[in-house]
């Protein structure tokens, strides 16, 4: 018996602070799986590339301030990989070097698009480096096993997105999908030892067919998930449908479980999903800046008047013109275009510029090299200026996210919003 008394005082458990138009601002606690871990909401995932975070070892790493308490791992960089990670036994956290972190599996990579056409009732398809890999729900689950992470994304139709030309019956069928998908995954984690500890997260499907949307979500709602993902939302409808939807979708979700939605990670578009419920969010957007050779450079100091604030961290008005310059698309997080939150360092104008890329910015690139020294790595394709940029990106985004929970216990959302949207314009 001494077991399981152990077991009931770990499960997780999400503790609401403040609802605020809704917003919610609280912890998740109880996470890990000794149950001593808590996370932060609104939040994101510490996005990685097959289980280390991009350009960074751990140790640098750790000059980060504020670096999530869970990392995101994915299916696709790591089912090619299981058979050595059977025959290792100790999970894919101590076998990473991150045996304290908290661990997320998600099915896909949100910076690399998969091939559509390969999702049928019995399977889904993830797509690592060596190519295809078919996913039955016994097989996921014994990698899953294998993984032993503390989260993992159910397997899910992920193929009907908010998408004009979904139709009617491929928005029914990935919800039936799903559903079929979840059920044989939870009788496989019932059946399992190992994966007792571990949090499954149920997929909300549906596409942009708004009756499918609320029957995937009060269907997944009924099942014993410790979570809901909001998959599909990063589609070509307009943001105005996709919010639209998403509203009506988390009005039927319980709020004792946490919401995470993938896709979304521009700043703009993530206080907006904030405004509708959703508690975390993927931090692929500092990796993409990254890979671009820019720095994100937007302003989320919402107390000073807008105006300073801009001209202070970016250091001319120039800078400011340059918003307007690079207007982003409104159709998703996902696009490789330059957007208005960031400066493209590549170019020449910052040749001689010996500012830092944002001025009172802590962070280690700030503190100890200039716009003019990233400019001239890039130049030279040093490696060096994808970790310097990696160590700025993601603690400025990391920033945002304490700037949001901030901005929520003294109810000034509204005021940072309006500063993150005049930026975006």
């Amino acid at each position: 018996m001494q077991p399981k008394d152990l077991e009931e005082p770990l499960r997780m458990k999400l503790s609401l602070t403040k609802v605020v138009n809704g917003c919610r601002l609280g912890k998740i606690k109880n996470l890990g799986k000794t149950g001593d871990c808590t996370m932060d909401i609104p939040g994101c995932l510490l996005y990685t590339k097959t289980g280390s975070a991009p350009h960074l070892t751990h140790h640098t790493l750790h000059k980060i301030h504020g670096v999530p308490a869970m990392a995101q791992l994915t299916l696709s960089a790591l089912a090619e990989h299981h058979e050595v990670l059977a025959e290792y036994k100790e999970g894919v956290g101590k076998f990473i070097g991150m045996p304290e972190s908290l661990l997320y599996c998600s099915l896909h990579d949100p910076v690399s698009p998969c091939p559509a056409g390969y999702v049928t009732n019995k399977s889904v398809s993830v797509w690592g480096v060596g190519g295809r890999v078919e996913m039955t729900a016994s097989k996921f689950m014994a990698i899953q096993q294998v993984l032993q992470p503390d989260w993992f994304q159910c397997l899910s139709d992920g193929e009907a997105t908010c998408d004009e030309a979904t139709s009617i019956k491929r928005a029914r069928k990935s919800v039936d999908r799903s559903l079929l998908f979840l059920d044989n995954c939870l009788k496989l984690q019932e059946e399992s030892e190992v994966l007792q500890k571990s949090v499954i997260i149920g997929v909300i499907e549906g596409g942009d067919v708004m009756e499918e949307r609320l029957r995937s979500a009060r269907e997944t709602a009924k099942r014993p998930v410790g979570g809901f993902l909001l998959d599909g939302f990063q589609g070509t409808a307009t943001l105005e449908t996709r919010l639209h939807l998403l509203s009506s979708v988390t009005a039927e979700l319980p709020e004792h479980k946490p919401r995470l939605i993938c896709g979304v990670s521009q700043p703009d578009e993530v206080l907006e999903c904030i405004e509708r419920g959703v508690d975390l969010f993927e931090s692929f957007f500092p990796y993409l800046a990254t890979e671009r050779g820019c720095a994100l450079t937007f302003s989320f100091d919402y107390q000073p008047i807008p105006e300073e604030t801009l001209l202070q961290q970016n250091g001319t008005e120039e800078e400011v013109k340059y918003v307007d310059q690079t207007k982003k698309s409104k159709t998703t997080s996902c696009n490789q275009e330059i957007t208005s939150f960031e400066i493209n360092l590549k170019e020449k104008k910052y040749q001689e510029d010996f500012d830092p890329l944002v001025r009172e910015c802590p962070c280690y690139c700030c503190k100890n090299h200039t716009r003019a020294y990233i400019h001239h790595l890039l130049v030279t394709n040093e490696l060096l200026a994808g970790v310097l940029l990696m160590m700025h990106n993601f603690e400025h985004y990391f920033g945002f996210f304490q700037a949001i929970r901030e901005a929520l216990k003294s109810d000034r959302l509204a005021q940072l919003k309006e500063l993150i949207h005049r930026q975006a314009s």
